[in-house]
């Protein structure tokens, strides 16, 4: 079970799909991911797929540049219940082969591709095989010809790029189309995507790319995607990492879920800890997340360590734990004093009142 919430004011789009997944207009935000391993090891990959899913993520990417990559693609499309996309670069044969093997989308900037035979031979395999395309531009990678006439990767520059793609699928009547224009730079990031939501209607995938490590590429990404989020912009989400895969995944519902727009498994709210604290609410949280994440269920939890906001924080969530002298600590219920609690027995009494909350929520 998820909670979405329908509050935050969206940026109308066209509706597209994925596979099985809405995606624009009304639809829930999605969070997605790409697997690091080489996609003709169908072993590592399929695992990687599987811990991708477990963690809860709504779409794949895999690399595709070769044709080893195509074959397997075919039998990892068949292993899975979550779309999958195929990334393509600059070969349009590849392209074809993803689609034909059952790839949901297409992630290929049309332009790129070669002379228009090419690519309406690409073109023409996504709709035969009804798999969504996604322009991706990347400051990285801008046509040279953008450089030149901007001088460097420029919110401009993005918003040209990323249009001239469009018209050429729409020459072609494609319009099962997604869009991002990704940079590392954050505030490059989010003034080319405000640009483009004025300039048209498509679905938008946020990503601030190339981010960088688990910490570091985590803040740049909610720093970016937040804001455009907070603004109503954006229809699927990618924080790109140096790191597991899965940590993306985990990054990505943690912004959702701080932003109250969509909400799965356990919400911790805990304080970073003082001299007040009655026990060490640090090993606690670290120990809890390890515990609890195999729950999917939305259920906030308060860990605080001391009686100054402990009372205050646990009346607004479902659980709380508050410190108390002598090791002994209150446990609340629903915002309501239930018990004591020592210390040492913390950790297996939250992680049991947290399962029996998740169990009667799903039961209802």
């Amino acid at each position: 079970m998820e909670y979405f919430n329908s509050t935050l004011k969206r940026r109308k789009t066209r509706q597209v799909t994925v596979g099985n997944v809405r995606i624009g207009s009304d639809a829930p935000i999605t969070v997605q991911s790409m697997t690091n391993t080489e996609t003709s090891n169908l072993e590592a990959t399929l695992q990687q797929v599987g811990a991708l899913e477990n963690a809860g993520a709504d779409l794949i990417r895999v690399s595709c540049p070769d044709k080893e990559s195509t074959k397997a693609l075919k039998y990892i499309v068949q292993k899975t219940k979550v779309p999958i996309i195929a990334d393509i670069h600059f070969h349009s044969q590849r392209a074809i082969e993803a689609a034909e093997a059952g790839a949901s989308r297409l992630r290929i900037n049309p332009g790129n591709i070669g002379k228009l035979e090419k690519i309406k031979d690409v073109v023409d395999a996504a709709k035969k095989n009804n798999c969504a395309i996604r322009i991706g531009v990347n400051a990285g990678s801008l046509e040279k010809e953008l450089i030149e006439k901007y001088y460097r990767a420029t919110p401009e520059a993005m918003l040209e790029s990323a249009l001239t793609h469009i018209k050429i699928l729409e020459n072609l009547n494609f319009y099962n189309t997604k869009v991002s224009v990704k940079a590392s730079n954050v505030q490059l990031a989010i003034n080319s995507y405000k640009l483009l939501a004025m300039k048209t209607n498509y679905p938008l995938h946020l990503g601030v790319t190339e981010a960088g490590g688990l910490l570091t590429g985590s803040i740049k990404s909610s720093i970016g995607i937040g804001q455009l989020l907070m603004e109503g912009i954006g229809d699927t989400i990618r924080v790109s990492l140096s790191s597991d895969p899965v940590d993306e995944i985990k990054a990505g519902f943690e912004i959702l879920k701080s932003l109250g727009i969509r909400s799965r498994g356990v919400k911790i709210i805990s304080c970073p800890s003082c001299a007040r604290q009655a026990f060490q609410v640090i090993d606690t949280v670290k120990i809890l997340e390890e515990k609890l994440s195999h729950i999917k269920t939305p259920i906030t939890l308060s860990i605080i360590g001391c009686v100054v906001n402990g009372p205050g924080e646990a009346a607004l969530t479902d659980i709380g734990i508050t410190g108390g002298g002598k090791g002994n600590n209150m446990l609340y219920l629903s915002g309501v004093q239930t018990e004591k609690v020592l210390t040492s027995e913390i950790i297996n009494k939250v992680v049991s009142e947290v399962e029996k909350k998740a169990a009667e929520i799903e039961n209802k």
